[in-house]
């Protein structure tokens, strides 16, 4: 998709709408029907705005004020929606998004430990990786077995 939207901008003599990526990657799924397994979360910003769409499986998509995708996502969505609101500022939207995270995190076996960020501007992308490691393992076993514990065949 990348490279598609790097010839579009070719073509064109413009960049890309989010639109175009959304449609490009709608289209890209919904041609194996669900096979390629990716549930996606698009976001950017162009010359109509900011936009945030969630992509689906099988290419259907929806456009809304905040999204989740993933195990953890009924936790994080719960959390969206009792807290989000409108016009909020980057750290409220950071913390916000932390506490949706965390909350997948911890009340899903499937997701992982650690808590990363992108913050879309128009003008710039900012990917904070290891904002937060919120559910790391405090004690680890470590396993020691002596030369000659198992035979070899």
């Amino acid at each position: 998709i990348s490279s598609k939207l790097a010839l579009h901008r070719l073509e064109t003599g413009k960049k890309s709408k989010v639109v175009t990526a959304r449609t490009m990657l709608s289209r890209h799924l919904f041609k194996y029907q669900g096979h390629v397994s990716a549930a996606l979360v698009l976001g950017g910003v162009d010359n109509a705005g900011p936009h945030l769409y969630t992509i689906f499986p099988k290419g259907s998509c929806s456009k809304l004020p905040f999204v989740t995708m993933g195990s953890g996502s009924l936790a994080a969505m719960a959390v969206f929606e009792a807290y989000y609101k409108q016009d909020m500022t980057e750290k409220e939207a950071k913390d916000l998004v932390h506490k949706g995270i965390s909350s997948g995190i911890f009340n899903d076996l499937g997701s992982g430990s650690n808590v990363d960020l992108c913050v879309i501007k128009k003008d710039s992308v900012n990917m904070i990786r290891g904002y937060d490691f919120s559910n790391q393992r405090k004690f680890r076993q470590k396993y020691v077995i002596p030369k000659g514990t198992t035979d070899v065949i």
